[in-house]
């Protein structure tokens, strides 16, 4: 693929602002609850998440953030969607279980199919839909978040066949803290953060994968949204930056210190909406 092939497609988001966002728990090793989060910054940060997004031409919803679900703004965990068929979240921590029915509310008011899901899993937290792979793929994670039993229910639900990845580091405890989508077909990741098998599946499947190291993924610059053209990670992730730019790609920088916190950064904070 050459790089002027790099095309933005235009996309639809979902986000929810962190306007309750503390960190008053620990349900994964980035979380501190000795650390106080800075509230206006976050919110500060999010907004300029949103508007680099809409100033790139895409549309972005917003969620109704919720009293008492401080984790709400990682709005990829609430749900994945596929061609307006919606998997809902069922989620491993009770401190966050009451979120799925919020985004739930959210797609009943639109023009989807909603699966409530039998299984635990979190959303786009630990799905990827490569609609240009293998004639749609979707990639899903599992080891500390998700159970694979949702991969298979995801794949019933969704009609799109589904590679299960193993998991095996808890500092990478999501899917998109250690793999993202390029655009419709490519794919970046650090391989450490997945079992030996599952490294030889990725291998074979995206040969021309952009590959990370473990302080790409440390800088959480694996948690990246991209248009397939603009590559939209947070500023620490400057390593990143260069690897998806010497693929062709256009790094665009986004602050986002304060959701880092919780365990998340711009993928965490932003769920794609495929109607």
């Amino acid at each position: 693929m050459s790089h002027t092939e790099r095309l933005p497609r235009n996309r639809t988001y979902l986000m929810c602002p962190p306007e309750h966002f503390t960190v008053d728990y620990v349900i994964n090793p980035w979380m501190d609850t000795t650390v106080p989060v800075d509230a206006a910054l976050a919110v500060k940060q999010w907004q300029l998440l949103h508007d680099t997004l809409t100033d790139l031409g895409h549309a972005v919803h917003v969620l109704d953030a919720r009293p008492g679900l401080p984790d709400m703004v990682y709005a990829a965990n609430g749900a994945f969607s596929v061609d307006g068929t919606v998997y809902g979240a069922r989620f491993k921590h009770p401190q966050r279980s009451a979120e799925a029915a919020a985004h739930q509310l959210f797609y009943a008011g639109g023009p989807w199919t909603f699966a409530d899901p039998v299984h635990v899993n979190e959303g786009e937290g630990d799905f990827a839909y490569l609609p240009g792979a293998y004639g749609g793929l979707i990639l899903a994670g599992h080891g500390f978040r998700t159970e694979p039993a949702a991969h298979v229910e995801a794949q019933e639900v969704l009609g799109r066949p589904v590679i299960s990845l193993k998991l095996v580091d808890p500092a990478f405890y999501h899917l998109d803290t250690a793999l993202a989508a390029l655009d419709d077909r490519h794919i970046t990741y650090y391989p450490e953060a997945f079992s030996a098998m599952s490294q030889r599946v990725l291998r074979q499947l995206f040969p021309d994968a952009v590959i990370a190291d473990r302080s790409d993924a440390e800088a959480f610059g694996l948690n990246l949204v991209s248009d397939g053209h603009h590559v939209i990670l947070n500023t620490e992730a400057t390593a990143m930056a260069d690897k998806v730019r010497a693929a062709g790609y256009t790094p665009v920088h986004v602050e986002l210190s304060e959701l880092k916190r919780g365990g998340g950064s711009v993928k965490c904070a932003v769920a794609e909406l495929r109607p």
